[in-house]
């Protein structure tokens, strides 16, 4: 297609995997199965498409071996299964695992080689009609035998294929189908060493996990091997004067034994059916030819695709017809009319207009059905995103599926779709340029992406990469960085001209992550494309959350013709881990401590250096579900990365989910934070309600609390509200002009804890003890530090042996410099108990004073020389009497800082 998906482009890729013997040398060990019924045929004018879900024979062989002969097990070692299929199910929760669908007993993270073995009727093929195999995607490679015959294969994990399988069909008879996938995990020489992704925090499974239909043509068609594409394309070049122009392609298979002379017709329906434009165009197609026929209409006075305030689609039907004017071949597309574009300093552009992208990233798999989602599961996904405002989404690190789009552009959604190049474009240590396979999988992947989305209003621009620039510092868990870094840019720029070729009306694009991050030997791979991302994670792997803002203004300074966005950040977030203070103590990024509540602070305080921010095109937050893969240890979950702001299961809204739709969506929203920290640890606490009304009133078991308006970011935050012993009814209502919204939930104080101060200083989770300890809450300055040396991805945890204590992981933890702890004890008389551990220094090193409320109780502490020695545990009481200002503890150094590893604070009779 001329100034379309350019032709030229496409020469010389091949789709067809590796030669592999025929199974006709393999008779004798095939395994004797039950025919399948023959399938529901769904009818259209035309053509026939019988779906190939039910009946279908697996069985799981393992890690590859070629050996040059397809030795097929018994019958009874394969299983019955339903395409889509996937074999492997990964990641689990560790709490709570009667809730869930994964364990860690049901968990298959194989890969290696599966075979798939169906039979199927094929129907009546008449006066020379074609039948075609469709499989929208097999990962990592499929192939393909028909009837003992090597049919064809496809090595793109992602995207749909379909083979003529018409020599070797038996119509109106049954047919014997296998098929050979395989997702090893690409190194260098083995059976997917050229097959993208290389590597990534993300796990590759191995299936036919999207349907698979028989295709059924008349003779003469549309292209059906035009990269698992149409075969028909448009695209709207120009809106002037309300009236749009639409380019128009078809592409045109002649099968038939004598030259075909045709019309293509191609008409644009509005919803009532009425015809807004139209185009026809006629050829000669020569015998076993496919022509491209090209032209444009006009719309005029279109209503517009408007994101989602106005979603509408047209009909987009194109018509093969004969000399006679008999209807060959008919293909309908929704098809949505609008504009598009991306400036450096307004940033996203639809129909002329600023429109800020937010959304999320998202990956395609669920607990449920793991990558073999249903467009059902794809349905409730993007309804949930919708609910929390989001109107974008980043389609990561793949070609996502086909509901995925068609769901896009019906609600509205604009997206970000790109192919599986992350992190890594070689797959041996010492590669200086990318092998010439990978090269050609990533242009294949390219060219399925494209033919087979080009018609969606929805997509925005074409990704080719996502951090190829981490360079010598690529992350251990994503493999070992390699000794020699290969340069990215000339296959970035080999991709981005391709992309720049098949469509040139869309941005090419990627996602950087290191680029003027301190690192070094960082190539700028932002000047290989149109637009760039930033993946940037200050505040969890590196940096504060207010270093995000100056280093985006600083990229922008530094390609000021480049359009910016943020397509990563975000940190791990446990839901049934919590804390009293998200900032009392380190977070393991890498490992267990990940509670809920730093990942809504983490949120609130990285979108303060967003928001305002107009020049960014997009912001996507990673990530829009938890999701599976296999280099993760952390919060309370198994081969999970636990980033996102809904679980896996899609069964629990994080409270940084609701904080997302208090600012982004204009649906009525009031939500109290914390509602799963329900055990609480202090009577006295602040409740933070994320809240998009004009007035929003806090309701304490009973009694109103004075109401708050114009909230930061929609957060309004009641301070030092006391609860009560025993249950705490909590609601917040805000006041809309439709009326009253109201969320309530229930916090329990055990007596134990009512009136009484137990601080796990040093610690964002508070330890488990005999008797309940809180976070490290209430404190002004001062560090938190540890004993411990802490363990994750690869590395041991190391825990100090602590004497003298029972309460080893209390203590082990610590807060010290110059600092002070103010508790709002109730007016009463209490006995402070101060736990210390010396985690190294010698006596005399470390020597401070504590004083209680300006007296002072512990003159020159010194934690070694009480304790008489190391990482021995002292602990000092004394009793204190409280008016009404509370209790205030100042740790005061006077040589090195002053240190507390405990403190508890109890009411006396």
């Amino acid at each position: 297609m001329v100034g379309m998906i350019a032709r030229n482009a496409l020469i010389g890729v091949s789709i067809i995997g590796l030669a592999i013997p025929s199974l006709a040398a393999s008779q004798e060990n095939r395994p004797s199965l039950p025919a399948a019924s023959a399938d529901k045929s769904i009818a259209s004018p035309q053509r026939q498409r019988i779906e190939l879900s039910d009946g279908w024979q697996f069985n799981l062989v393992g890690p590859y071996s070629d050996d040059g002969a397809l030795d097929f097990p018994q019958a009874e070692e394969w299983e019955t299964v339903s395409i889509p299929h996937s074999w492997n199910r990964v990641g689990y929760y560790l709490s709570d695992p009667e809730t869930h669908i994964n364990t860690p007993e049901n968990i298959e993270k194989t890969q290696g080689v599966g075979y798939y073995y169906k039979t199927f009727d094929a129907p009546q093929l008449n006066d020379g009609q074609r039948m075609f195999l469709e499989f929208d995607a097999v990962s990592r490679t499929g192939e393909v035998w028909l009837n003992g015959e090597y049919l064809g294969g496809h090595r793109n994990p992602f995207g749909r294929f379909r083979l003529d399988a018409t020599a070797l069909v038996k119509p109106g008879e049954a047919n014997e189908l296998y098929v050979k996938v395989d997702n090893t995990q690409p190194a260098e020489g083995n059976s997917t060493a050229d097959v993208l992704p290389m590597t990534g925090d993300f796990f590759v499974r191995g299936g036919i996990y999207r349907p698979v239909t028989v295709v059924v043509t008349e003779p003469v068609h549309f292209d059906m091997l035009d990269y698992g594409g149409p075969g028909v394309y448009a695209a709207t070049t120009d809106i002037v004067g309300g009236d749009a122009e639409i380019s128009l392609s078809g592409r045109v298979t002649n099968s038939s034994g004598s030259d075909a002379a045709i019309t293509v017709v191609a008409s644009l329906l509005d919803d009532q059916g009425e015809v807004v434009g139209s185009w026809q165009e006629e050829a000669v197609i020569a015998p076993g030819a496919t022509s491209e026929l090209e032209g444009s209409m006009r719309a005029r006075s279109p209503r517009l695709w408007d994101g989602l305030s106005d979603p509408y689609l047209h009909t987009l039907r194109y018509e093969l017809r004969a000399a006679d004017g008999t209807v060959l071949d008919t293909i309908e597309q929704a098809f949505g009319i609008r504009k598009m574009e991306l400036d450096p300093e307004h940033g996203f552009l639809l129909n002329g207009r600023p429109y800020r992208l937010v959304g999320a990233g998202f990956h395609q798999d669920t607990e449920e059905s793991d990558w073999a989602v249903s467009p059902e599961q794809v349905d409730e996904s993007l309804r949930i995103m919708l609910d929390m405002g989001a109107n974008s989404l980043r389609l990561s690190h793949y070609q996502h599926g086909s509901p995925v789009h068609d769901l896009a552009d019906k609600y509205g959604i604009v997206l970000w779709s790109e192919i599986g190049l992350v992190t890594a474009w070689t797959n041996a240590r010492d590669q200086v340029e990318a092998p010439q396979g990978i090269v050609d999988n990533a242009r294949q992947q390219l060219l399925d992406l494209v033919h087979q989305n080009y018609n969606h209003a929805s997509v925005a621009a074409w990704g080719i990469a996502n951090e190829v620039d981490f360079g010598p510092g690529r992350p251990d868990f994503l493999g070992r960085p390699p000794e020699v870094v290969a340069d990215p840019m000339p296959l970035l720029n080999e991709l981005a001209d391709l992309s720049r070729d098949l469509d040139p009306h869309r941005p090419v694009v990627l996602a950087n992550c290191c680029e003027d991050r301190g690192m070094v030997d960082v190539p700028v791979v932002a000047e290989a494309v149109d637009a760039v991302g930033a993946n940037r994670y200050y505040g969890w792997y590196y940096g504060e959350p207010g270093e995000l803002g100056e280093h985006l203004d600083g990229l922008r300074l530094k390609h000021p013709e480049i359009p910016l966005s943020v397509s990563e950040y975000g940190a791990g977030g446990a839901p049934n881990m919590h804390t009293d203070d998200p900032l009392g103590g380190p977070i393991d990024m890498a490992g267990r401590t990940q509670p809920e509540e730093f990942l809504t602070w983490f949120h609130e305080e990285n979108w303060r250096e967003l928001a305002h921010r107009d020049y960014l095109w997009g912001i996507w937050l990673w990530n829009a579900f938890d999701f599976g893969t296999t280099v993760r240890a952390e919060g309370d979950a198994q081969d999970i990365n636990t980033k996102g702001l809904v679980t896996y299961d899609r069964d629990i809204r994080k409270d940084a989910f609701y904080f997302y739709r208090a600012i982004w969506s204009d649906q009525p929203t009031v939500h109290v934070q914390g509602r799963r920290y329900v055990d609480r640890a202090y009577s006295v606490t602040d409740v933070r309600v994320n809240s998009n009304a004009p007035s929003t009133t806090l309701i304490v078991n009973g009694s109103e609390l004075a109401p708050l308006s114009d909230c930061d970011q929609n957060v309004c935050v009641w301070q030092d509200v006391r609860l009560a012993a025993g249950e705490n009814a909590i609601v917040a209502r805000g006041s809309f002009d439709g009326g009253p919204v109201e969320d309530a939930i229930t916090w329990q104080l055990d007596e134990e804890q009512h009136h009484a101060f137990r601080i796990d200083s040093g610690a964002v989770v508070a330890a488990s003890a005999e008797v309940q300890f809180g976070s490290d809450d209430f404190f002004v300055g001062g560090t938190a530090g540890s004993t411990d040396q802490r363990g994750g991805r690869g590395r041991q945890a190391v825990f100090a042996d602590i004497e003298n204590t029972d309460r080893r992981d209390i203590v082990s933890s610590f807060r010290q410099g110059d600092f002070s702890y103010r508790i709002p004890a109730e007016e009463g008389r209490y006995r402070v108990t101060l736990t210390f551990v010396e985690p190294g220094e010698q006596a005399g090193a470390r020597v401070f004073n504590v004083s209680a409320n300006g007296e002072t109780v512990l003159p020159s502490y010194d934690i070694n020389q009480r304790a008489g020695g190391t990482l021995k545990a002292v602990s000092e009481t004394f009793d204190i009497a409280v008016d009404d200002g509370g209790i205030e503890l100042d740790f005061s150094p006077v040589q090195g800082q002053a240190l507390v590893s405990a403190i508890e604070i109890v009411p006396q009779d």
